[in-house]
């Protein structure tokens, strides 16, 4: 995350799972673009200009400095911004995740069908005035299935994509293996982008690095990692999400007291912040902000490298997840603003039944499980995010477990630093971190494959993939993504969960709520989200 969830380097080194991304040196823009300086323009940009044309500014408290290609990033930052740059054939409602057509002219009339047709939004153009065309959605959808491409959003679209075949300039075909109706709304995940801008040498690694170049109603206008990034409304676009600010500006602000003085106080500079700390909640009601969250699975994780004795055993795991007193972390770390978790799902989540195994709090148990284990003197470093939030929850895990007779310490760190070093595959025992999948969708297929698909690097990281519980559960999950019926792939999945539960190699602590805060004398149609980032396609001045 990060910041919040982490946004894990990707198979290249560059960003993959989470949150805040933090990789990427100097950020590359277009040649249409101005050039990146070592610091931002202007970063107190904060509503100058009459009218309409005032400038936006937002306070993202996480690092803007993760992947930018859309193919690979998880960057809670570059993410949300990369939905305001670049278009799918489909988006979907930040919310609800409904889908709706964007540089298609509309939504496929049969889910169940395995031939998704979409015609391309006539007019469509990329922000360096080129046409949209089907050439364009080829290029993108052939690096996500190439097979010798390892990109993030394989692990959404290759179980169940065959191809996408070209009609014509502005026909083309998506072709399933099988009915997948859950595919429509995965369809936003796979942001269009320029095939004449991004098949040149080296493209991929500057749209790492911060280039971008969409159809979407605004364009990135300059890029300063750790600084800001900047948009302008796109005066060439005709699609359904209008841009209502002439310009954005949008600071990473990842320490949470300088985050909440730029949205309060006599210094106020912005108009819309997120991830905001639940202690500063009232401070900012009081002072005539808004504040609004939603619960959804956002979590802090336990992750195990189960090639360090004793993190093999599943009754060690198992122990270290009883000793903590989540009801704790709830009141003291979270404010209220959480629960323990009770399956990897979150409550909230349509696919969610309670777990055969939950840690409740039983210090006990944890210490007969150790026993049984003929584990004793068990001395543990935990290498955690240095996100607040996260952060703050860290004395729990420590206090629950030196009462257990477990000496621990505590070593948080830049999230990049963290995944760096999961990256270079240096040793560790325990990783504390922070994880939302609802920044890609909500269906519980797509949540946990992110996290358990048999490729992915959170398995890498665990050093599990090759147990035989780990080998069965790939199947199992293989064959609720194949099950045409709703029921029955429900079932699947929650049984399969229960396997996640009970191994606890990755397996979150507790859930909590993210809280976005803004003016509402100046901003109105926000909708908070219950993932990091920020959603204005459908906001405005008020």
């Amino acid at each position: 995350m990060r910041d919040v969830t982490p946004d894990v380097p990707a198979p290249r080194r560059r960003s993959f799972l989470k949150y805040t991304g933090a990789l990427g040196a100097a950020a590359a823009v277009s040649a249409s673009l101005p050039a990146c300086s070592a610091g931002p323009e202007s970063t107190n940009d904060t509503g100058t200009g009459s009218g309409q044309d005032r400038t936006l500014t937002a306070v993202i408290g996480y690092g803007n400095d993760g992947s930018w290609d859309p193919t690979q990033t998880a960057s809670a930052f570059c993410m949300a911004a990369n939905h305001h740059i670049y278009e799918g054939l489909l988006d979907t409602d930040p919310i609800s995740r409904e889908p709706y057509a964007a540089l298609a002219t509309e939504v496929p009339k049969d889910p169940d069908s395995t031939s998704w047709r979409f015609a391309l939004r006539t007019g469509a153009t990329f922000h360096d005035g080129k046409p949209v065309t089907a050439d364009d959605v080829v290029f993108v959808f052939q690096r996500i299935l190439d097979p010798g491409t390892q990109t993030l959003a394989k692990g959404f679209f290759a179980s169940w994509l065959k191809e996408v075949r070209k009609i014509d300039a502005r026909n083309v075909e998506l072709v399933l293996k099988f009915p997948f109706p859950d595919g429509l709304s995965r369809l936003t995940l796979a942001k269009i982008m320029p095939k004449h801008v991004f098949s040149r040498p080296g493209a991929w690694d500057e749209a790492i690095k911060g280039k971008a170049i969409g159809s979407g109603p605004y364009r990135q206008t300059a890029h300063h990692p750790k600084s800001n990034t900047t948009f302008e409304a796109f005066d060439g676009y005709n699609g359904p999400r209008e841009p209502a600010f002439r310009k954005m500006n949008w600071l990473t602000i990842v320490d949470a007291a300088p985050r909440v003085a730029k949205i309060s106080g006599a210094g106020v500079g912005a108009q819309i912040a997120d991830n905001i700390p639940y202690a500063n909640i009232g401070q900012l009601e009081s002072g005539g902000l808004t504040v609004a969250g939603g619960a959804g699975m956002n979590n802090l994780f336990l992750m195990f490298n189960t090639r360090h004795k004793p993190f093999d055993d599943v009754r060690v795991r198992q122990a270290l997840h009883y000793a903590i007193d989540t009801g704790k972390m709830v009141e003291v770390a979270l404010k209220g603003h959480g629960k323990p978790s009770s399956s990897f799902l979150d409550e909230a989540n349509p696919s969610y039944r309670r777990a055969k195994t939950v840690y409740d709090y039983d210090p006990d148990k944890a210490k007969a499980l150790l026993k049984q284990a003929g584990v004793k003197g068990l001395s543990i470093e935990i290498l955690a995010v240095n996100v607040s939030w996260i952060v703050d929850c860290l004395p729990t895990i420590k206090a629950s477990w030196d009462a257990i007779g477990v000496r621990t310490t505590l070593s948080p760190q830049e999230t990049t630093a963290v995944f760096t070093k999961l990256d270079q595959k240096q040793d560790y025992q325990v990783v504390a971190a922070a994880s939302n999948p609802n920044q890609f969708g909500l269906d519980a297929d797509l949540i946990m494959h992110y996290n358990h698909g048999p490729e992915n690097l959170w398995m890498r990281y665990t050093r599990w993939a090759a147990d035989p519980v780990a080998r069965q559960l790939f199947k199992d999950m293989d064959r609720a993504t194949r099950e045409p019926d709703p029921a029955r792939k429900k079932a699947i999945v929650q049984d399969y969960i229960d396997v996640v539960a009970e191994q606890a190699v990755l397996y979150p602590v507790v859930h909590n709520e993210l809280m976005t805060a803004w003016d509402p004398a100046r901003l109105s149609g926000i909708r908070a989200q219950p993932y990091p980032g920020i959603n204005l396609l459908q906001a405005k001045w008020a």
